[in-house]
């Protein structure tokens, strides 16, 4: 064992919807510690969704969209023998939600010409119905990971 043990610290809840999953999503959302703003971005975007998408349990549609873009496969480098390999393994559960977080995020501050608002709910319309951006990352996450199924024995 060379290195110590991470100390996960607990994801605080959010006060609208008392969700860990969502507090985490404000975080991710927050800008020099804002976090009041961020809240205000993040609740606007699931009005904006729900009155879009016509369905009053908004959480469950995050909840779908985050399902929907979480990654199951990744590729990490592996050094062998003075070759790299880029080797496929399964992405935990709580790793796949940050990561499709991180994804909706970053693709909804990529666009331009709206407010993040509009952005963010675009983004997560998109993701809920099985399509955009960070669909296709996801996709794309995935048939590198089945394109580099030969190297999977150099797990560990």
């Amino acid at each position: 064992m060379r290195r110590r043990h991470v100390i996960r610290k607990e994801a605080v809840p959010d006060p609208k919807f008392n969700s860990k999953i969502v507090g985490k999503f404000v975080n991710m959302i927050m800008k020099e510690g804002k976090k009041a703003v961020a809240e205000k971005i993040l609740y606007d975007a699931f009005e904006k969704v729900k009155t879009q998408l016509n369905e009053p349990d908004v959480l469950k549609i995050f909840h779908k969209a985050i399902d929907n873009v979480r990654p199951r496969l990744e590729v990490k480098p592996r050094r062998v023998g003075g070759a790299t390999y880029q080797v496929p393994i399964e992405v935990k559960q709580e790793r796949g939600v940050s990561i499709a977080l991180r994804w909706i995020r970053d693709f909804a501050n990529a666009k331009k010409g709206k407010s993040m608002v509009d952005k963010l709910a675009d983004e997560m319309i998109a993701a809920y119905k099985g399509e955009g951006s960070a669909i296709k990352k996801r996709d794309d996450t995935h048939k590198m990971a089945e394109s580099n199924k030969a190297f999977a024995h150099f797990r560990w």
